[in-house]
Order: C-alpha cells, then structure tokens, then sequence
C-alpha cells in the first residue's frame, strides 16, 4: 500500500484548502450557522456546480467522477478545518455511501445523478437509544418499525439526530420488523423527504455549525421499489456505510485538530508577556508540541483508513480491516480534537471561550462529533470486543 499522495490528491487537497479559505472563513462560518437550515445555499450550489465535490467517488456510470475515498479524505479534512456549514457530510458522507453500498442499481440509476446535480440527502437510523451508554451508535439504536400493507411497506417510529435532517431532499431510513431485536430484522428504505406522514423537526444543539433534527414517521407509506437490498438484511450493509461515514468524521475532526492548533500557535507569537511573545516561553512550546505529534498520529490513521475505506467499496483484500481501522482512527480523533481545542481555550487565557474568537466554535465541533457516531470509549470497547473474538489480528 502507496501512502503518499498522488500529484493528483494533492491538487485536490491544495484546491479545496484555497477554495475554503475564501468561502468559509469566520463572517462566512458565523453566517451560515444561525440561518434556518444551517448552511448557505448559494455556497452549496457553487461547490456543486462549480467544484463538483458531490461527484467525487459517486463512478462515472452516474455521472460522478470515479475518484475514491482518499480523495474524499483530503477534502474533508479541509472540510474540517475551516468549519465548512454545508449538507456535504450528509449527502456524500452518509447517503452517497449508502446508495453505493446497498442502492439496487434501479436506485443508483436514479438517485446518483441527482446528487451530482445538487439533491440534498441524509442517512436516518437512531431512535433513542443512540444516546445512550457512552454515544453507542450499534444495530439495537434502530427501533423505527416496517410492516407489510399488500405489496407496500409502512414506516412508523422516531428517528433521531439526524445530521442535516431538517433540510434533506432525500432519506435514507432504516427501520426493523417488529420484534426484532439486534442485527435481525433491519432494512433500508430510499424515501423522498416530501413523502406523506414525514415529520421533521430541527434540534437546538450546542455545535451550531452542524444541524441535527428529530423524524417522525406516521405510517409512512413506501413501494416496494424504495426497499434497498434483502428486507430484514440490512445490518451488514448498514454497519459498512456507518463505517465509511465514521472514516470520513474522523477526517473532519483531525482537519480541525489542526487548525485549532495552527490558530493558537498564531495567537501565541502575537500576545505578549513580560514584553516577550507568551510563543517563547517553554510551557507553551510543550504544548504547541504536544498539539501537532498528536495531529500527525491522527493523521496516519485516518489516511490509513481512508485507504481500507476505499477496498471496501471496490471489493479488495483489505475490507475486512474496515471496522478496526474506522474504530482506531475515530476513538483517537475523537481525543485529539477535544485535547487540542481545549489547550487552545488553555493558551488563549480569557478570551479563548469569548464570542469574538473563533475557538470556541472549535471546541463545540469537537465535543458534538466526538459523540457523533460513538465516542472514543464506545469505538475502544469495540476494538476490544474484536479482539476477544478474533477479528483483530
């Protein structure tokens, strides 16, 4: 395995840091976070039709541009460290993934193309349990209920913290037979968010930047061509794209990681001390440094994963490894995101949590996605159950 960048995943990295750099600086972040929807919609019609960055791993049968996910990768760490307030990760992140994974190629046909057109999406499987025990996001967090009605299925239940589920075209929804507990009885259903009896309501969350909302489902009803894959065999499919999802959070997170870092050191050499920028004294270098070996670490193993990523989706030898590597590059973003905002609040004195400076908006980031998708406690109890049972070698 080649890991170093490719001419070509550098230019991809370069464009979308300069690009991000114009378009998602703090009046831009700041802007965007209190609207309705959570994003500029302007911005997201640009990125699609200009940059095109929906497109990047959808295959070019769909009118995609075939890249794969260490190309996604290097955009969204980006993504991640200018705090980019846009429906990206749920459309691409969760919904792309979900399709690629587990769409029939009746659904692809259909729905592929319309992402690379702008279409919003989102993936929609929590109910309250996704909540619970350290942010455990496991198949007992699916309790939206399907049952048959002729040759139809009906959608009941509530689902929630849906990432940018208040605006979303699309949703993907998964839901179990009643009765069924565990991996058993989960299927995916590919539903318009129009769709009769859909009720969605966006939540006040403590990270402005990233939109959650609760969905309600009354007796949603749903043709059979919505159903992805087998009913009642969805688990596997759904781990995957959670997996692929929690590849590229963790991406975001070390993005911010880094920027956090970079913002601080800046503010360092500036605020004076004892006539003396506070950058020279010793306790702060240990700091700063202790900051960037930790992004650096964080760094191999989101690239590393991002490279399993990506043999998943293509079928290769390493996609078994998909469920560690995810784990072991989100449980230490997870740490390092947190570690590093709260040492730049530290290195800021009294003004690091005050309005005017932008790491408190970090800081928020990084405390609501280290609970999105599993904490860090949750990831490493899964790793070691792993190990218990062999699949870790």
């Amino acid at each position: 395995m080649d890991f170093a960048f490719t001419d070509e995943q550098l230019m991809i990295r370069d464009t979308a840091q300069a690009f991000l750099a114009e378009v998602s600086d703090s009046a831009a972040v700041r802007a965007a976070m209190v609207s309705e929807h959570g994003f500029d919609a302007e911005l997201w019609q640009r990125i699609c039709a200009d940059m095109y960055w929906q497109a990047i791993h959808i295959p070019e049968q769909y009118g995609g541009m075939g890249l794969g996910y260490v190309e996604l990768v290097a955009m969204v760490e980006q993504m991640g460290r200018f705090l980019l307030c846009s429906p990206f990760f749920s459309t691409v992140c969760l919904a792309t993934n979900a399709l690629l994974v587990a769409g029939t190629e009746e659904q692809k046909t259909r729905y592929l193309p319309r992402i690379c057109e702008g279409m919003t999406a989102t993936l929609a499987h929590t109910g309250a349990a996704a909540g619970q025990f350290g942010g455990q996001w496991h198949a007992e967090a699916v309790e939206a209920t399907v049952t048959r009605d002729g040759d139809d299925y009906m959608l009941s239940g509530e689902l929630r913290y849906v990432v940018d589920g208040g605006s979303a075209e699309l949703l993907i929804v998964a839901a179990r037979e009643p009765g069924s507990c565990g991996t058993d009885g989960i299927s995916l259903f590919v539903v318009p968010a129009d769709t009769l009896g859909i009720n969605r309501q966006i939540l006040p969350t403590m990270d402005q930047t990233r939109k959650l909302a609760n969905i309600s489902l009354d007796r949603v009803r749903v043709p059979p061509t919505a159903l992805m894959g087998e009913p009642g065999q969805a688990w596997p499919q759904l781990q995957t794209i959670i997996n692929l999802a929690t590849v590229a959070l963790a991406a975001e997170q070390m993005g911010g990681a880094q920027q956090v870092m970079d913002i601080t050191v800046e503010y360092t050499k500036e605020r004076t001390q004892f006539n003396r920028p506070i950058a020279s004294f010793q306790a702060i270098k240990h700091k700063a440094a202790d900051m960037m070996t930790q992004v650096e670490v964080a760094r191999s193993g989101v690239y590393y994963a991002a490279c399993v990523a990506q043999e998943a989706l293509t079928g290769g030898e390493l996609a078994g490894e998909l469920n560690e590597a995810a784990s072991v590059a989100k449980s230490y973003c997870s740490d390092v995101y947190f570690s590093n905002a709260g040492e730049a609040i530290q290195m800021h004195g009294g003004v690091g949590f005050t309005w005017e400076y932008d790491v408190h908006l970090y800081f928020k980031r990084a405390k609501a996605s280290e609970h999105l998708l599993g904490n860090g406690d949750y990831h490493r109890e899964r790793l070691a159950a792993m190990l218990l049972d062999g699949e870790v070698a």
